[in-house]
């Protein structure tokens, strides 16, 4: 068996968007810098069709910048994106071309001369004295041996963790249930006028769900206004149609984002109950379950509802989009309390200020929840209390499952990736550890890159 070996300052492992902006930070503020991904490309969740939500607040203050921006700035000046909008439902919605996204993600790491490695995955990890000493990756029958002082998990599920025996919660803290996953798709040939016509003579079918606060305005005039939109809706066509024996699904709701394509969405609907996205099984159960509901749902769509007659797909995301899995042990933990009372503490490293909205595991209930404004998240979230040269980068930082309800956006995670990319730089150039990284230097830097914003 081949085995290659390798030396760097920061090792991320997983490429996604807080994968993604760690490494970009890490390696601009002097690191050597290597970024392993299982997939053969970079972004994870952003080239799913996915629009990034959280940029900016109820009111319509951003609280996001940083590389998060700068991704939709690059992408705006191409054309990809038409920038943020806001949204009576969600705050505010950015759309942008997902493979675009691939693109632009690739040049930014060659730039800053970012190793990136695809098609890796994490197969082993040494601990030593509390630390990560180096990780073991496999491709293609390759063993890649990799050293570094500084490890960035930017796993999503906290899969770097979880191998160095980090302590950890899933679930929400009542039942240990864990939202469910989605399998996005693609649609070509929508008829979006059309299906607005429909919208004016039934807007019943714009109603949200209770449990969903909505500002006034959610309506077809919004969607014909605004470039950047995500329709969720169809509550009532589909109740009556599951009446009358012509629904199979158990979700409730057609949710689709539009696309800077015309004549393309895409669809977020799928729902896999009792999932657990750690196990390997329950993956592959949940993406099988996905493809029968979406042949279901474009049927469904065809037959039924204006403006889909002529709708046919156009791509299958290659992996589940998973809200939630596991939650690591750190020096500080974000919750419940933190977020509803918009505590900004002077440790905070990011801003975040999207509903908490928590999907039920068990059925087709999602709680959507306002907050009046932004929140902190403090730096001692990103470093394992347990192993001295780990960070923690995503939806799997120290806080609880309320919390995760609000912080697992796209933008919010790229704000913490990026955070955790300064403290590991930082700690490098230093000698120590993360844990021993001043707050207030990480916090002054991130202000310097217009990365925590002043609302």
């Amino acid at each position: 068996m081949i085995q290659k070996n390798y030396s760097y300052d920061v090792a991320v492992i997983g490429g996604g968007p807080s994968g993604l902006a760690a490494a970009l930070a890490a390696a601009r503020h002097g690191s050597k810098v290597v970024i392993i991904e299982r997939n053969d490309y970079l972004g994870g969740n952003a080239v799913t069709g996915l629009p990034f939500l959280g940029f900016l607040d109820k009111h319509g203050r951003q609280v996001t910048g940083g590389i998060a921006q700068e991704m939709i700035d690059t992408l705006s000046e191409m054309g990809m994106s038409p920038g943020h909008n806001r949204c009576p439902l969600h705050n505010s919605v950015t759309i942008f071309h997902p493979d675009m996204f691939k693109i632009v993600a690739m040049e930014k790491c060659e730039q800053e001369g970012i190793h990136v490695l695809l098609h890796c995955e994490l197969v082993d990890v040494t601990v030593t004295d509390k630390r990560i000493t180096n990780v073991t990756v496999m491709g293609k029958g390759i063993r890649i041996n990799i050293e570094a002082n500084v490890f960035i998990d930017g796993t999503g599920d906290g899969d770097l963790a979880y191998l160095a025996g980090c302590s950890y919660e899933k679930g929400q803290e009542d039942s240990g249930v864990m939202q469910p996953p989605t399998l996005m798709f693609s649609l070509n040939g929508f008829d979006e006028e059309k299906f607005f016509k429909y919208l004016d003579e039934h807007p019943e079918d714009l109603q949200p769900a209770e449990s969903m606060q909505v500002s006034q305005g959610y309506d077809t005039t919004y969607f014909r206004s605004h470039k950047s939109y995500v329709f969720l809706g169809l509550r009532n066509l589909l109740s009556r149609l599951r009446a009358e024996g012509k629904n199979p699904l158990t979700r409730d709701t057609l949710i689709y984002i539009n696309s800077v394509n015309p004549g393309q969405i895409y669809v977020n609907t799928t729902r896999i109950h009792n999932f657990d996205g750690t196990d390997p099984e329950e993956i592959t159960r949940g993406t099988k379950e996905s493809m029968k509901q979406i042949m279901q749902i474009i049927k469904l769509l065809n037959e039924e509802v204006p403006g889909f007659e002529n709708c046919y797909i156009s791509s299958i995301i290659p992996t589940l989009g998973v809200r939630e899995t596991r939650r690591f042990l750190g020096k500080k933990r974000l919750t419940k309390d933190d977020v509803e009372n918009l505590r900004i503490p002077a440790d905070t490293i990011a801003l975040g200020s999207y509903k908490v909205d928590i999907h039920s595991g068990l059925n087709d209930t999602t709680i959507l929840t306002d907050l009046e404004g932004p929140y902190g998240i403090p730096l001692g979230c990103l470093i394992s209390s347990e192993v001295d040269s780990l960070l923690f980068s995503g939806r799997h930082i120290s806080m609880d499952a309320y919390a995760l309800g609000s912080v697992r956006v796209m933008p919010t995670c790229m704000a913490i990736g990026e955070a955790a990319g300064v403290c590991a730089a930082l700690a490098v150039k230093r000698g120590i550890s993360p844990a021993q990284v001043p707050d207030q230097d990480v916090v002054e830097l991130l202000k310097e890159d217009n990365a925590i914003l002043s609302i």
